[in-house]
């Protein structure tokens, strides 16, 4: 099936019985005992997918492809300009050193359900600990390396590990993250002391061991004995992740075993259109979600090859990495986050480095992580000449709820959309009342329940948490905390989170409509808009800006351009009078701006600094140019 006709039937099909849709995708897995049902209702807080089956996550992303004669096949590149590496890994090697880690954590007494939590850089051994985890049985959660010691502490303590596994540094360019005092700090804080350390040595910075507790962690590989897997129920838990919560006590988003695997490797042909042998690149960190989802469990589950990078897409060397690396690898699919190719434009709008580079083998690039302006979109299509993707997706559902479908055929791209909903998701645009709204009008995105396989169940150790969190706002449905609308063909336009919708006197209306104004002026190279209080109006939007490379045009010039431009596309309803421009804007290290920082700053309110900013020096040049704005 091709184009819409595929997506449209495939859509039918799960719409008619989504039982039986997911049923026959859970015959992709390999499973110790066939689940009893596909889904039960009364099981959980909204109810389980595969009840009563029983999997082992780890052999299905390596044992079985090695049993199937595939061992020779590359697992994993891991390609590190920081260090100048390039390593592959097969299928035989990654079950190897999947196998003695699992032993070496079985020997610290890591069993069946005990958690373990992975604080590493982006090397090899971060997803292998992960995978041993899952061999196990055992929840691994992992947390971004070099996270403050206050915030990993608050995980160490929810979570209670048994043993930590981490290195004894990262890297980043023009400095070294040392890992040890930041572990050491974080477990003096934490009330919970786990009781064994496995620590990396990099040989950029090796760091002193704790007697007693820590142990070099290749070594304590090599002394192993290799462990099998462990057979688990499909609504045990794999792992915990945790998002910053808004009372400060970060949420645990729990993800299931049985309903992850079939999810995520079924997403693989459907979503992206790739399968067993071809290379696939999620460029993230495995801190986050995608990391998770796209650089380790999908990518095995489905026998691809997956590449690991360390790295970022601009500096290490230059605006072209991305391409030297999807060129020298044979990347297929390419994903990563708007505000990576916003980095790459800047440095190099024109496109130059990425010419001098061979992309036959590259299908497609996806985008996910926040809303894409057209304008990035239309840049990159320009460019490389090939579908440009942006889906959306959540921490919380673990893969893309919208989107387009390669596996399906796809179907026209509309810059601004997330695209259609993925087979799996009732997605609503609901008003303040709970009614749906009208198609073309803005709303409150939400999803039916029950949510797809792979979605959250609930959070780690607290299911009231969860409900208030996610399903009471609108009873029935999960609320995503995102703004948008549905239009006339069905593609969804996720605008902005509920919290950047501003009311400029009496008037609803999206930072991110505005925002995409601003993306689209020739001179810039990514943009945030923020509403702050206003005596006379309520809300007035703020829009500031980073220009490209070159531009000589003065912030006044650049400042009436916009302002004319959002009057003329939005109208004067907008109230759109100022324009700032910066160096560069705040993000959290997974990409996304902190616009509610911002917005926090910009009205003179208490805020506190996020645990997950890139760089907090950041946050006080953009406030110096926030509070003269608003004087």
């Amino acid at each position: 099936m091709t184009g819409a006709t595929g997506y449209d039937a495939t859509h039918a099909a799960w719409r008619r019985d989504p039982q039986a849709f997911w049923a026959e995708a859970a015959g992709g897995i390999a499973w110790d005992k066939p689940p009893e049902r596909t889904f039960d209702p009364a099981l959980g807080v909204y109810g389980r997918w595969f009840p009563g089956g029983w999997l082992n996550t780890c052999h299905n992303a390596v044992d079985r492809h090695v049993a199937a004669g595939h061992g020779a096949r590359p697992a994993i590149i891991w390609d590190s300009p920081m260090t100048g590496q390039v390593e592959t890994i097969t299928y035989a090697d990654l079950l190897d050193r999947v196998a003695r880690l699992a032993g070496a954590l079985a020997e610290r007494g890591v069993t069946k359900g005990e958690r373990v939590i992975i604080y590493m850089p982006m090397v090899p051994e971060a997803a292998i600990a992960m995978l041993a985890c899952a061999r196990l049985g055992a929840v691994h959660s992992v947390v971004f390396g070099g996270f403050a010691a206050a915030e990993l502490a608050t995980r160490i303590a929810d979570a209670k590990p048994r043993a930590i596994v981490t290195a004894s540094c990262g890297l980043e360019p023009g400095r070294i993250v040392k890992y040890k005092p930041l572990i050491d700090a974080a477990i003096g804080l934490s009330p919970h002391k786990p009781t064994a350390v496995l620590i990396l040595q990099r040989p950029e910075c090796l760091c002193e061991l704790t007697p007693g507790r820590d142990a070099d962690l290749l070594d304590a590989m090599a002394a192993a004995t290799p462990h099998p897997c462990v057979s688990v129920e499909a609504t045990d838990p794999l792992y915990i992740l945790y998002t910053s919560g808004t009372t400060g006590a970060p949420k645990g988003i729990l993800r299931d075993n049985g309903g992850h695997a079939v999810a995520l490797r079924h997403s693989m042909a459907m979503v992206y259109g790739v399968g067993a042998g071809d290379v696939f690149w999620a460029a993230s960190d495995v801190g986050w979600v995608v990391g998770h989802s796209y650089i380790v469990y999908a990518p095995l589950l489905a026998g691809c090859t997956t590449v690991l990078f360390e790295g970022k897409p601009v500096g290490t060397p230059d605006a072209g990495t991305f391409w030297r690396v999807c060129e020298q690898h044979g990347v297929k699919v390419l994903f990563t986050a708007p505000t990576a190719i916003r980095a790459i434009k800047k440095e190099d709008p024109d496109g130059t480095l990425l010419k001098r580079y061979d992309l036959s083998k590259l299908d497609a690039l996806f985008l996910a992580g926040e809303r894409c302006d057209p304008d990035t979109i239309t840049w990159s299509e320009g460019l490389l000449h090939k579908p440009v993707v942006d889906h959306w997706w959540q921490t919380e559902t673990g893969w893309t709820i919208t989107g387009n479908f390669r596996g399906l055929g796809l179907f026209p791209t509309r810059p601004g959309s997330g695209g259609k909903p993925a087979p799996g998701y009732d997605v609503v645009v609901l008003d303040e009342a709970h009614q749906e709204v009208p198609q073309g009008q803005i709303g409150s995105l939400a999803i039916r329940l029950p949510l797809p396989p792979s979605a959250l169940p609930t959070l780690f150790n607290a299911d009231d948490r969860f409900r208030e969190a996610y399903l009471s706002a609108f009873p029935g449905f999960y609320s995503t905390a995102d703004a948008g609308m549905i239009d006339a063909e069905g593609y969804v336009w996720v605008m902005s989170r509920t919290d950047d919708i501003i009311n400029v006197a009496g008037h609803r209306l999206s930072t991110g409509a505005m925002e995409e104004v601003l993306a689209a002026h020739p001179d810039v190279a990514e943009c945030a808009v923020v509403g702050v209080r206003d005596t006379l109006k309520g809300q007035v939007p703020l829009g500031l800006v980073v220009l490209k490379h070159g531009v000589t045009k003065t912030e006044a010039e650049i400042g009436r351009e916009l302002i004319a431009m959002v009057r003329d596309r939005i109208g004067p309803v907008a109230a759109f009078k100022e324009a700032r421009v910066v160096a560069r804007l705040p993000k959290t290290r997974s990409g996304k701006i902190l616009r509610a920082t911002l917005r926090k700053i910009a009205d003179g309110d208490d805020y506190v600094v996020p645990p997950t900013i890139d760089d907090p020096m950041i946050l006080d040049e953009v406030g110096e140019v926030l509070k003269g704005a608003m004087r």
